[in-house]
């Protein structure tokens, strides 16, 4: 056994259980990339400020779980804790606002590091795939982030999943709630930093997970009897078009999301039956972050799917994803002549397109053959000094058992053309 093992609050991806988390990512991508969205990939790790200005200040991500190191040259950097401040430093670094028609359509997916107490759902390192449209203030585009969502999960097959639906206001009538819930906050009997916190950013205060704070927050204001006329008829209009298309929300006053930068629409996609950490991702309006880390005004919005939690999801409901098998072919060579004719078979499937593997290792037929069965190939062939004396060899239907003999000069296009 290693001497080393995976850090704590992280884990490996292996084979087989990391074909479901390549499934995920993927089924989340695809309505994305049908929808004009592009790839972009930042570093793992950012200077501190990015995080700092655009996460906020007063967040736990940044004030206790950001994993933050000093360079040797003297840079303040930070593993990168969630995308999208990320995202929008490289889009305005890349002048992508100036490059074309707004809004700039964005996907991404990577690894993602906070220093959390590990717990199921809850880990050091986590995946997620995410999106954000950079640049229009547009009821429609939230709408669509949430539907493109909803349309990735239910491609999965999962069906227990809950979006809920809320407006935090904006720069004109958030002012006016954030006094009046600094006033209720300050009546209550909260520990000195929750206490510091609310002076910072009450709306933080009403993501306290904590049981004794919640049960005092339920008297607490409501933002939407303070939000501005504009603000109720944005919030309206998304729920108007998402309604539309069809796909289930419920309306959730008390929905805050953990980082500063949010404004107007809030969504988070939740699953009941992962206990505790019920969120399996989320997103919102973030029209003036851009502004926070000193680019440009571009009212901008954006999700991230944990890719995690999705999988924890799938088996809390017991959904079993239909994962192809990643060999089609596998071939078992008897004796030298037999192994340099299979391995240039391989090959020359391969370069046809089509999934092939070989025996490795001085195996005999009925180990080859064994590992042939683990391979899920449908298709096995087989050549001793006897079939290549007759200048064929042996193609096993897997799935049947039938056994028939090809010539071997035409086992490739056999192949291709039983394969499809």
């Amino acid at each position: 056994m290693s001497t080393f093992r995976a850090p704590k609050g992280t884990y490996d991806l292996i084979p087989p259980d990391s074909a479901k988390y390549l499934a995920v990512r993927e089924a989340i991508a695809t309505p994305l990339r049908n929808s004009g969205y592009g790839y972009i990939e930042t570093p793992g790790f950012e200077n501190v400020e990015l995080f700092a200005r655009g996460v906020g200040e007063s967040t736990d991500i940044v004030t206790k779980e950001m994993y933050a190191f000093e360079t040797k040259g003297g840079d303040r950097l930070a593993l990168r804790p969630e995308g999208t401040a990320s995202v929008l430093r490289a889009a305005l670094e890349a002048n992508l606002h100036k490059a074309g028609n707004l809004p700039v359509k964005l996907w991404y997916s990577g690894s993602y590091y906070r220093y959390e107490r590990p717990q199921k759902g809850r880990y050091r390192h986590f995946s997620q795939v995410g999106a954000e449209a950079i640049g229009a203030e547009d009821p429609a585009l939230d709408a669509e982030l949430i539907i493109l969502a909803d349309q990735a999960y239910r491609s999965l097959g999962l069906r227990n999943f809950r979006i809920l639906l809320n407006s935090l206001g904006d720069k004109e009538c958030r002012p006016v709630y954030r006094a009046v819930l600094q006033d209720f906050l300050r009546g209550l009997d909260l520990d000195e930093e929750t206490l510091r916190r609310a002076e910072i950013n009450p709306l933080r205060v009403l993501d306290d997970k904590r049981e004794d704070v919640q049960k005092q927050l339920g008297g607490a204001p409501l933002l939407r009897d303070y939000l501005c006329d504009a603000c109720k008829a944005y919030h309206e209009e998304v729920r108007d078009l998402i309604t539309a298309a069809g796909v289930s929300f419920e309306d959730d006053p008390k929905l805050v999301r953990g980082l500063d930068y949010y404004t107007r629409t809030t969504f988070e996609f939740v699953h009941d039956g992962l206990g505790s950490q019920s969120a399996v991702g989320g997103g919102g309006r973030y029209d003036g972050l851009s502004e926070m880390i000193g680019g440009p005004a571009l009212p901008s919005v954006g999700w991230a799917l944990g890719v995690d939690r999705t999988v924890l999801a799938l088996e809390a409901e017991g959904v079993e994803l239909e994962i192809p098998s990643s060999t089609s072919v596998f071939a078992v060579p008897l004796g030298e002549e037999a192994r340099r004719m299979l391995f240039g078979v391989v090959t020359e499937l391969r370069r046809a397109g089509v999934a092939a593997d070989f025996s490795y290792g001085a195996k005999g037929l009925k180990g080859a053959m064994k590992n042939a069965n683990r391979s899920g190939a449908r298709f096995t062939v087989v050549a001793g000094e006897r079939d290549l004396a007759e200048g064929v060899v042996q193609l096993k239907d897997m799935e049947s058992g039938e056994q028939t003999a090809v010539a071997a000069d035409a086992i490739v296009s056999e192949l291709r053309s039983r394969l499809g």
